[in-house]
């Protein structure tokens, strides 16, 4: 892996990634592109990007040893990477303050965005309202239902919040109509919240992103003396893991593992598990691993959690399955809801239920290795947003 460098000068991730977009998206696209690239190794961009991280994310966040998890597991410890912390309550600012700035630099005025947990919505609402911009969120209908609390942050924080009662009225759909939204306002700037979607996005989410690898890897050198043994992240599009992931591709010693969204169950219907059983297709522009019937139509995807609930996933992703690199294993709705609650109780955090996908698999990891092992997961955002739903519609009754 120390060759490891992706995309190539075409966005493609191997045979992942790429545009497959109608020539005018090609074109706002491409101006999206000439724009990060003359950014990205800018010394003041640079510099004004970790000033905001420093002054309003509140980077560097925790690498914190969660003693009592680690206690209850029985082997490893459990490090958590607390994104929690930042402003906001989640990863997604780390993309959204990044891009906000590219949008800056194109003179953009307006935000076009999509969310499904609602995280991704409230930090590109944030982001605007720092920098005076106008914003649209475009929401699956079903996600402003379970994530009401969100949906009020937005609109707060001065976004208009579209509801999207398309398709399955979830991410998917929302993605489609704001995709339609930004080929009708080709003068707006579309703000991607995942790796996914046509180039630059996969690209240009996973470098904003990269800061919580390269903080937990001097942090756990610093605590440790040495690389962890596994990282783990739950992964929806894929941002949060990549961000953990990336700064420890190159090295092989580090076992790097991708929880993937079993909703209801691996045999079942209703699933998220694009990394585990999709196959090769097109789908928001992109080429990736997808979920499909025997028809190579795509098939609704399921998962308790929004953020999760996606047929498709990053590009990247399908190329380290593809090459090995990481390990793909399912974590079911009711797995994550006991470590959503174990969580909670053993170290008083309550995480959102997406990284609570992580948190179940890392404590049975954990229970299978050696005392002086460790293990970093990816605690990529509160649970606030996720108490109502998961005490009113998640929780078994005799829990």
């Amino acid at each position: 892996m120390k060759n490891y460098n992706y995309p190539d000068k075409n966005g493609q991730f191997g045979q992942y990634g790429g545009r497959v977009v109608p020539p005018a998206l090609e074109e706002v696209l491409k101006e999206v592109e000439a724009a990060y690239l003359g950014l990205r190794d800018d010394p003041q961009f640079i510099e004004e990007l970790n000033h905001l991280h420093q002054t309003y994310t509140g980077r560097p966040n925790q690498l914190y040893l969660a003693d009592s998890l680690t206690k209850k597991a029985g082997g490893a410890k459990i490090y958590l990477k607390r994104e929690d912390l930042n402003h906001t309550g989640a990863h997604k600012i780390n993309n959204t303050l990044g891009q906000a700035l590219v949008a800056k630099k194109l003179g953009k005025t307006k935000l076009i965005a999509e969310t499904g947990a609602g995280q991704h919505g409230v930090a590109v609402a944030t982001v605007a309202a720092k920098f005076g911009m106008e914003c649209d969120i475009y929401m699956g209908q079903r996600d402003v239902t379970n994530q009401s609390m969100n949906v009020y942050r937005m609109k707060l924080l001065g976004a208009n919040v579209i509801s999207v009662t398309t398709g399955q009225k979830t991410l998917k759909d929302a993605i489609d109509v704001a995709l339609g939204a930004f080929i009708a306002e080709p003068d707006t700037y579309y703000m991607l919240g995942s790796a996914v979607g046509p180039h630059p996005y996969p690209m240009m989410v996973r470098d904003f992103q990269s800061v919580i690898g390269k903080e937990a890897r001097e942090q756990i050198l610093k605590a440790e003396g040495k690389l962890p043994d596994y990282a783990v992240a739950c992964v929806g599009g894929g941002s949060n893991a990549l961000g953990l992931f990336t700064d420890f591709i190159p090295d092989e010693g580090v076992k790097l593992i991708a929880v993937d969204p079993a909703g209801k169950g691996a045999n079942t219907n209703q699933h998220g598990l694009a990394l585990g059983k999709g196959k090769p297709g097109v789908i928001h522009g992109f080429e990736c691993l997808v979920l499909q019937d025997d028809q190579g139509e795509i098939v609704e995807s399921y998962s308790a959690a929004s953020g999760l609930d996606y047929p498709g996933v990053g590009p990247e992703f399908c190329l380290l399955k593809d090459l090995g690199r990481v390990e793909i294993v399912g974590v079911t709705d009711d797995e994550a809801v006991k470590a959503f609650q174990l969580l909670s109780k053993t170290e008083g955090t309550i995480p959102a239920l997406e990284s609570a996908h992580a948190i179940a698999y890392a404590v049975e990891l954990a229970s299978k290795l050696k005392k002086d092992q460790t293990i970093i997961v990816n605690l990529s955002g509160r649970g606030d947003k996720d108490v109502k739903n998961v005490y009113q519609n998640l929780i078994k009754k005799d829990q």
